[in-house]
C-alpha cells in the first residue's frame, strides 16, 4: 500500500489504481465510464442475438451467426482491456496489456474478415460457407496472433513485470511489432470488402459497405494512435496509456456502431427471391432445361396415339390386300 496521501476521491489503495478514482486527473474517469458503457451495451447486443436466432429465416445469414458472437465476445474483451490501461502499468498488467491486445483485435478483424469471405459468394450467386467453415476460418486466423503474443511473453516476461508505469522506447517498438499481423488483417478487410461491390445481388451489398467502413475507420484509427505512440507522446502532453485507451474506447464504439447493430437490424429480414439465383438456372444450361407441364404431357400422348393409328393402318392395308389375292 502506498504510504503518500491518496488523491481526493479515492480512499486507501494502492496508487496503481489511482487513475481509476482521482478526480483532478479525470480522463481515467471518463475512460472508465465508456468503457463500462460499452460493457453494457456489448452485453446487450449479445442477448438481442440469442433472441434472433429463431427469428432468423435465411440460412445465410444464420450461419453468421456464430462468428457474430464471437466478434462480440472479442469487442467485450477490448472494452474490458480498457481498464488495463487505466491501471498503471505494472507486473500483472505490462503482460496483460502485450497478449490481450493484438489477440482480441486480431478475433474481431478475423470474424470480419470471414464474413466478407462469404458475401463474396453471395454477391456472385454462389452458395456460401457454412457455419463451420467459417468458425473454422476464424479460428485458424486468430490463432496466428495467439502463437505470436504467446511467444513474445514467454520470452520477455522477466521484463514485462519488471515494468512500471511507463513503457520505454524498446517496448513501444515490440508493442507496435507484433500487432503487425493485426494491421495485415485490417487493410486485408478493407481490400476483400470492397469486392463486394462487383456482385450482381445487390441486396447483399449493404453487408459490404458496414465491413468497408468499419475497416477504413479502425485503419484511420490506428494509424494515428501508432503514429502518435511513435512520435513520442509525452512531447504532446499525452501519457501512453491515455492514447491507447482512447484508441480501444474508439475502436470498440466503432464496431458496435457501424457493424453488429445495423447487421442485427437487418439480420431477421426474410429471404427474397432476388437475393439468389434460381437453382435450374445454375444447374443446366438454358438450351438443355427440362420443362414440366400439362400442356406437353398432353402433346406427348397425343404424338403416342398418331403413332398407334398409323401402326393399325399398315395392319390393315396388308390385310386387304391378302384378301384380294385369295379371292383373285
Amino acid at each position: 500500500m502506498s504510504t503518500a496521501v491518496p488523491p481526493k476521491g479515492c480512499g486507501n489503495i494502492q496508487d496503481d489504481y489511482y487513475l481509476l478514482c482521482d478526480t483532478k486527473v479525470y480522463w481515467g474517469i471518463i475512460l472508465e465510464a465508456l468503457a463500462a458503457a460499452g460493457v453494457v451495451v456489448t452485453i446487450i447486443l449479445i442477448l438481442v442475438l440469442f433472441f434472433l436466432i429463431s427469428k432468423a429465416q435465411d440460412n445465410a445469414k444464420r450461419s453468421l451467426i456464430p462468428i457474430q458472437f464471437l466478434f462480440l465476445l472479442g469487442t467485450l474483451g477490448i472494452f474490458g482491456l480498457t481498464f488495463a490501461f487505466i491501471i498503471r502499468l505494472n507486473g500483472q498488467t505490462g503482460p496483460t496489456r502485450f497478449f490481450l491486445f493484438g489477440v482480441l483485435f486480431a478475433l474481431c478483424f478475423s470474424c470480419l474478415l470471414a464474413h466478407a469471405l462469404d458475401l463474396i459468394k453471395l454477391v456472385r450467386g454462389r452458395h456460401p460457407f457454412s457455419a463451420l467453415v467459417l468458425l473454422v476460418m476464424v479460428l485458424g486466423l486468430t490463432v496466428v496472433q495467439v502463437i505470436i503474443a504467446v511467444q513474445y511473453v514467454a520470452v520477455n516476461i522477466k521484463t514485462l513485470k519488471a515494468l512500471r508505469h511507463v513503457m520505454d522506447a524498446e517496448r513501444r517498438r515490440d508493442f507496435i511489432l507484433i500487432l503487425i499481423y493485426v494491421l495485415f488483417l485490417m487493410f486485408l478487410l478493407c481490400i476483400i470488402s470492397m469486392f463486394v461491390f462487383c456482385g450482381s445481388y445487390k441486396r447483399w451489398k449493404r453487408h459490404g459497405i458496414h465491413l468497408f467502413f468499419t475497416a477504413l475507420f479502425s485503419i484511420a484509427i490506428w494509424v494515428a494512435w501508432i503514429a502518435i505512440l511513435m512520435y513520442n507522446t509525452s512531447a504532446l502532453g499525452l501519457a501512453d496509456d491515455l492514447l491507447i485507451g482512447i484508441a480501444l474506447i474508439v475502436n470498440g464504439w466503432i464496431f458496435l456502431f457501424l457493424y453488429a447493430i445495423p447487421e442485427f437490424c437487418i439480420l431477421t429480414a426474410p429471404r427474397k427471391s432476388g437475393d439468389y439465383p434460381l437453382e435450374n438456372n445454375t444447374c443446366q444450361p438454358k438450351g438443355m432445361k427440362k420443362t414440366y407441364g400439362i400442356e406437353n404431357q398432353g402433346y406427348a400422348q397425343e404424338d403416342n396415339t398418331q403413332g398407334l393409328y398409323s401402326i393399325m393402318d399398315f395392319f390393315e392395308m396388308m390385310m386387304m390386300k391378302k384378301k384380294k389375292t385369295i379371292i383373285n
